[in-house]
């Protein structure tokens, strides 16, 4: 249950992400939101180095090899989805129309409900999950 609602939420932020790029609300030239999504395309980067090639799938399945508590993962449980939200975030607000805050909505709403499902499966794999997660927060540190 948990895997296919994860692949639906993740068909919404694609979805989500091409709504904004042909709404012209995913890039500008404004110079605080280019630092957001540098910041955001940083994040990602980094993360992805850190979990290495397991860590992309459409499905929320958990993949072998254990938590990853290094790198940003330290300090966020869900450093990718909080780069998403940084780089589609800014623009949207930035070009503040009602579409641009929908669509960035949208991706928002697909992006929690695959941090949920992942965090179920996460911890009926690997049970010390929930120990990480009463230490780390999901997205902003000491906070969410």
């Amino acid at each position: 249950m948990q895997a296919t609602l994860s692949v639906f939420a993740f068909a919404s932020m694609v979805a989500g992400i091409v709504g904004l790029f042909y709404a012209n609300a995913l890039f500008t030239l404004s110079a605080i939101v280019i630092a957001a999504q540098a910041c955001g395309v940083l994040l990602m980067i980094w993360a992805r180095i850190t979990f290495g090639k397991r860590s992309f799938h459409a499905a929320a399945n958990p993949t072998s090899g254990g938590i990853v508590r290094t790198g940003p993962y330290r300090y966020l449980r869900h450093p990718i989805y909080t780069a998403v939200f940084f780089f589609v975030w800014p623009p949207a607000i930035h070009a503040g129309t009602g579409l641009s805050i929908a669509f960035a909505a949208l991706i928002s709403a697909g992006a929690i409900v695959r941090m949920l499902c992942e965090e179920y499966l996460l911890v009926r794999q690997y049970p010390e999950y929930a120990e990480y997660a009463r230490t780390t927060k999901r997205m902003v540190p000491y906070v969410f």
